[in-house]
This record gives C-alpha cells, sequence and structure tokens, in this order.
C-alpha cells in the first residue's frame, strides 16, 4: 500500500507507479499487440496526469467555491434523488416513471461501479497538495480507490434512463452530470481518465437499465386479461343495412 501524508493523500507518484506496473506487466513476456498496448497505457497515463496538473495550477476563485458545492450536493447520489423526488410529484404518471427509472440506474450503476470495478482497478487518489490544488476547492477525500468515478457513473446513468422518454430532460440532465464530473476532478479527487470511465460507464448502464425496464412494462401489459382482443367489426354491408352480395352463378 502507497505511503501517506498527514492529510491522508497519497504521496507523489502513486498513480505513475501504479500505471507503469500495469505496462510493464503487458509488455513482459508479450507479442506486437500486447506492447503497443503497453505503449498506448503509459501515454494515456501522461496525458491524464498532465491534464489534472494543469487544472490544478490553474487559479480559478470565481469558480472554486461553486463547483466545490456543485461537487458535494452529488454525494451519495443526492442531488439525483432530490431531482427525482421532484419529478415524481411535478411530473405526473410520466414523471413517476422517469424517477423510478433514473433512481433504479443509480442503484445497478453504483453496485456495479463499488462493487465491481473499484476492487479490480485499485488506483490511488490524485495527491492533490503535491500538485498545489487550491485549498478553496478541497471536499473530502474519499476512502475508496479513485478508478473509476462514482459521482460521474451515478450522474450519467440517471440522465441517460431519465432521457429514454424525455429527450431533452435527459440532455439537460447530462449538462448537469458533465459539470459534477468535472468539479471531482476541479476539486482534486479524480484524475480526468477516472471520471471518463465513470461517465461512460453510468451513460451505458442507464441506458441498459432503461431498456430492461421498458422490456418488462410491455411485458406486463401483454399479459393483462383482454389486452390487444378487437371487437369483430361488421361488414360495410352490413353496417349499412344493405343485403350481403350474392355470388355470381357459374
Amino acid at each position: 500500500m502507497a505511503r501517506r501524508d498527514s492529510a491522508g493523500e497519497p504521496t507523489a507518484g502513486t498513480a505513475r507507479v501504479a500505471a507503469q506496473r500495469l505496462a510493464d506487466e503487458l509488455a513482459r513476456g508479450g507479442g506486437p499487440v500486447r506492447q503497443r498496448a503497453a505503449v498506448r497505457l503509459r501515454e494515456l497515463g501522461a496525458v491524464d496526469r498532465a491534464v489534472y496538473s494543469a487544472v490544478a495550477a490553474t487559479p480559478t476563485p470565481s469558480l472554486d467555491e461553486s463547483l466545490r458545492r456543485l461537487s458535494n450536493a452529488a454525494n451519495n447520489s443526492r442531488l439525483w434523488l432530490t431531482i427525482a423526488a421532484g419529478l415524481g410529484v411535478a411530473g405526473g404518471g410520466a414523471g413517476r416513471r422517469a424517477a423510478v427509472r433514473g433512481t433504479a440506474a443509480i442503484g445497478v450503476t453504483s453496485a456495479l461501479v463499488n462493487l465491481a470495478v473499484k476492487s479490480v482497478w485499485s488506483r490511488q487518489r490524485p495527491d492533490r497538495a503535491g500538485v498545489g490544488v487550491s485549498r478553496q476547492r478541497n471536499v473530502r477525500m474519499p476512502a475508496s480507490t479513485s478508478f473509476p468515478s462514482g459521482h460521474a457513473a451515478s450522474g450519467f446513468a440517471f440522465a441517460a434512463a431519465i432521457g429514454r422518454d424525455q429527450p431533452w430532460l435527459g440532455l439537460a440532465l447530462r449538462f448537469l452530470a458533465a459539470g459534477v464530473a468535472y468539479s471531482r476532478v476541479h476539486t482534486g479527487v479524480h484524475y480526468p481518465g477516472d471520471v471518463v470511465v465513470g461517465a461512460l460507464i453510468g451513460e451505458g448502464t442507464g441506458q441498459a437499465v432503461a431498456g430492461v425496464m421498458d422490456r418488462l412494462s410491455q411485458a406486463r401489459r401483454q399479459s393483462r386479461p383482454g389486452h390487444g382482443e378487437q371487437r369483430e367489426l361488421p361488414d360495410a354491408a352490413d353496417a349499412e343495412g344493405a343485403p350481403a352480395p350474392v355470388p355470381e352463378a357459374g
């Protein structure tokens, strides 16, 4: 386990070491494909750390407080659950259906990210003190591993599930989810790669959950007694009271 400083954050270089170790494992004894994958992984890791450092080093005093608040608002999916509650109360039947879908998508995505992906890829959190993240931006550094971002995954899952029936609302929520995802980088608790992958996982899982719920709802409707039965209508001639045509003699 990486040594941590007095603030409880990993010392500098832990992310670089982890990425280098994985690249070395890919390259060791592998063919050309594994060699190329190792080179690209090293390059992506370097870009990821460079973007994180650039965001940390850019002074943004007018944005820091707003982004810090936005990041905290999404803790434990409170922001998305509040929106779901509003939809359920004020959105009528369609709003209630959307709220249920969105909440279900959050639950499935959170389980996938926290119980599965994070346990497989144990990336250390960034060393925000080491790269000079302003203390005005600081939020609580989570105890979980860094990859992928659960905040980004939950936000995009919620937006994708809502957008299945309400595309414009889903689009607006994706912009809000993107703001939350960026706030996690801005406050120093995630690398950019963490939030990008989290957003992709959330988008895919949200679409899948909404699709499954659609099919289950359709199956329930079709199984109801009387569904699909149609009343047999009389012929047009009978409806007008005219006699049915007599077949011609052969």
